[in-house]
């Protein structure tokens, strides 16, 4: 495949992040209401969308690790194949993503929620590294950045959709993990153990009597 196409494909998996980050957005926020009317003290889902969370709660970790090794695969394939040489913020967050494909790959193997402890804060390093990268890019006279490497920060190498850069594409690559990661599950949520900060809300009057 030629470098277009292989960009192209790498373009549209970030839309689809995107448009999953949305829809996680969504879900929280009828989480937070549905949790501010039954008085829970945390969010809460509806019974009726708990088998959704639920699959996505167990599918999680392999997702986050199949974004990570795409972030990887991608990010070589540039360098290597398509012989865009990454700068000196591309070398950074190569640092916080391609440690995550074996955290990642090792906790999708165990089932091992437990690596958001170490995943999540690398991520949003990794984050934080690129939002600035695609400040830069967009804002070379504003935002401005010392790269001692031969390649200068501000090189746009991909622009796919009008928004899409390589370090567009690697942020949300960090969010997606950052994201799944704190929504694996190993046990699947229920009815009753979602309600069970909702059962100490304050008793109404007639409970109380």
């Amino acid at each position: 495949m030629d470098v277009d196409t292989v960009t192209l494909f790498l373009a549209l998996m970030a839309v689809l992040g995107i448009a999953f980050l949305l829809v996680c957005l969504v879900f929280f926020l009828i989480a937070v209401i549905h949790g501010s009317r039954t008085k829970a003290k945390r969010p809460t889902l509806p019974a009726s969308l708990l088998p959704l969370r639920n699959g996505v709660g167990q599918a999680a970790l392999p997702l986050a690790f199949g974004v990570a090794l795409t972030c990887m695969l991608g990010s070589l394939y540039m360098s290597e194949i398509a012989k865009f040489p990454p700068c000196e913020l591309c070398w950074f967050q190569r640092i916080a993503m391609y440690p995550q494909v074996l955290l990642l790959g090792i906790a999708a193997l165990r089932r091992d929620v437990l690596v958001k402890w170490y995943c999540v804060p690398l991520a949003m390093i990794g984050l934080g590294i690129s939002i600035y990268h695609y400040l830069v890019e967009r804002f070379p006279s504003t935002v401005t950045y010392s790269c001692t490497g031969e390649v200068p920060c501000s090189t746009v190498w991909v622009w796919k959709f009008h928004f899409l850069s390589i370090p567009a594409m690697a942020g949300i690559g960090f969010a997606l993990i950052t994201v799944l990661a704190l929504l694996a599950r190993t046990e699947p949520l229920t009815v009753n153990n979602e309600a069970v900060l909702a059962s100490t809300a304050p008793k109404s009057e007639t409970e109380e009597l």
